[in-house]
């Protein structure tokens, strides 16, 4: 069973953002760059991106977008879990350069309301994600 393990959203002020979460719901950050700020309550990660520095994050939405980037699942096995949504009507959106440390176990797909979600193996969920997944 998949399960939902990242939330991205795409922001216009980086710090700003970040403070918001971390007073409004004690995220602690994990990881930080020019470009996003990664936050986790210890389960979930929050993605904050700023989309007109990172070369990553911007899609055929533009680099002025603003709101929920995408979603991440963790799935046991990649090509098992694409099988699923293709067969379920999910739509291929792409592979993700590789960012992180870990091996590059991440793919992108568009469901049923064009809705863009990545999914990823637990040693990308580590690396990327910054999040301790079994």
């Amino acid at each position: 069973m998949a399960k939902l393990r990242h939330i991205a959203i795409a922001v216009r002020d980086l710090e700003e953002t970040a403070k918001f979460y971390e007073e409004a719901f004690g995220l602690e950050r994990v990881r930080q760059s020019d470009v996003a700020v990664m936050m986790s309550d210890g389960v979930v990660s929050l993605a904050i991106l700023d989309i007109k520095k990172n070369n990553n994050a911007e899609d055929e939405r533009g680099n002025d977008f603003i709101g929920i980037h995408h979603l991440g699942f963790l799935v046991d096995d990649i090509e098992e879990g694409a099988s699923a949504i293709e067969n379920a009507g999910g739509v291929y959106h792409g592979q993700v350069k590789n960012v992180g440390k870990g091996p590059k176990y991440e793919r992108k797909y568009r469901d049923l309301n064009g809705i863009v979600f990545d999914v990823a193996v637990a040693d990308h969920a580590r690396s990327s994600w910054c999040l301790d997944v079994k």
